[in-house]
């Protein structure tokens, strides 16, 4: 199979801003051409009827919910994987995906669906604009509260949990704050307590209204003020670029001339939306040495696989549908709603595991089942392996793996059950 570049480099693009791409999907994007699709995917979003058709279930704001929060939980989950596998604008869900994972938060511990939806609309509605707006909605978070124990923190007992997750892992990564850092920080988030109605209030008699010293600068910082301090910090704007890049762009240490233009995009104004396009245009993430260089999430792999083979799912309790993918998601180590701990999921290699593989077939098999098949059913046998190829947006498939699949061109099931875990299929 000859290679087109350019239909190839779209390909790249879509894979990246969202989980995958079928054949005709960047047939069209390659039609409109790069930049034009760069546009219309970090643009501004208009109507989706992928997620008006997935609307959210309407789960109560309560601190607590262990009795009948099992079937909650997988309507939760089931109906996230079906947003993020109906939707016509993925970035949006991508982005919402990106920043859970930076956000790490589970509801292992914070017990709550209601929370935990409240907490995912607000990673998607401010995740494309002003970081900081993010970053001070995420403070007082009620999930993230329980999950990082800051709903106790008191004038008397100040809890350092959020305070150093803070500054490590959501503003400004290791090695640029002290300890000192952290306990000053930690004073300035006490006195927030859920209330009632499922927010945040201030009980100010609990609150440390005294000065603190915040790198370098002592005042009364509150925890507006701290954020405000520290999403102005030099050290906050390459985090954030560098972050950006091991997820949409590759893996390892992000280059000093990519970070460079991607913090110039983000700005004053810290607009996450202009820094996503910058890397999206950047001649880096366009070269061949980006290209296929991340390997696919289990939420990624399992989402793709449902919008390639355009599987509807069933998303209510006790769903058959949505205990399918959670068994291959489980299988795989990734259930969206329960980061294994508030660094979030590993990357890379992590996820090709010999037990991964295993879950990964069984899965295929499941969604072959399920799946339209129709565009490598009707093909000729001859063709079969490139609409295969087509139909899960792979540009080309290796010698090696072109030899098994052509073993099994007379049954398009076979066929398409080896093709999505073939290597090739497996990275983005």
């Amino acid at each position: 199979m000859s290679i087109d570049q350019n239909r190839s480099a779209v390909a790249h693009l879509i894979r990246r801003a969202g989980f995958g791409a079928n054949g005709a999907e960047i047939d069209a994007a390659a039609k409109a051409g790069y930049e034009a699709t760069v546009g219309v995917l970090v643009g501004p979003a208009g109507a989706d009827p992928g997620a008006a058709s997935t609307p959210p279930p309407d789960f109560p704001l309560a601190k607590d919910q262990k009795k009948g929060s099992a079937p909650q939980d997988y309507e939760l989950v089931g109906w996230w994987l079906a947003r993020m596998a109906a939707v016509t604008q993925p970035l949006v869900e991508k982005r919402t995906f990106f920043w859970h994972g930076h956000f790490a938060t589970s509801l292992q511990k914070v017990k709550s669906v209601g929370f935990m939806l409240k907490q995912n609309q607000t990673l998607r509605t401010l995740g494309g604009g002003d970081f900081s707006a993010l970053a001070h909605a995420m403070v007082r978070d009620p999930a993230m509260m329980l999950w990082l124990d800051s709903a106790g923190n008191t004038l008397k007992a100040p809890n350092e949990n959020l305070a150093r997750e803070l500054m490590e892992l959501f503003t400004l990564g290791v090695g640029n704050y002290t300890e000192t850092d952290v306990r000053e920080a930690a004073r300035a988030l006490t006195g927030w307590r859920l209330d009632v109605n499922g927010g945040a209030t201030l009980v100010p008699r609990l609150h440390d209204a005294t000065s603190k010293t915040v790198l370098g600068k002592s005042a009364d910082f509150d925890d507006a003020s701290l954020v405000d301090w520290l999403v102005q910090q030099p050290a906050s704007p390459k985090f954030i670029a560098a972050r950006a890049w091991n997820r949409f762009g590759m893996p390892g240490p992000i280059p000093d001339d990519v970070s460079g233009r991607l913090q110039a995009a983000y700005g004053a104004n810290r607009d996450f939306s202009a820094l996503l396009k910058a890397l999206f245009l950047d001649p880096v993430f366009r070269g061949p040495q980006a290209r296929y260089a991340l390997v696919k999430q289990p939420a990624e792999y399992v989402v793709g696989v449902l919008r390639a083979l355009k599987i509807k799912i069933d998303t209510g309790q006790n769903s058959k549908d949505v205990q399918a993918l959670r068994t291959a998601l489980s299988g795989l180590g990734q259930i969206p709603f329960y980061p294994p701990n508030v660094g979030g999921w590993p990357e890379g290699t992590a996820w090709l595991t010999t037990a991964a593989a295993q879950t990964r077939f069984v899965f295929a098999e499941w969604a072959v089942g399920r799946g339209d098949l129709s565009e490598v059913a009707t093909a000729s046998p001859s063709q079969r392996l490139d609409a295969v190829a087509h139909l899960l947006g792979v540009d080309a498939f290796t010698d090696r793996s072109s030899a098994a699949l052509r073993e099994v061109v007379a049954d398009p099931k076979q066929l398409v059950t080896l093709a999505l875990i073939a290597p090739e299929y497996l990275v983005n």
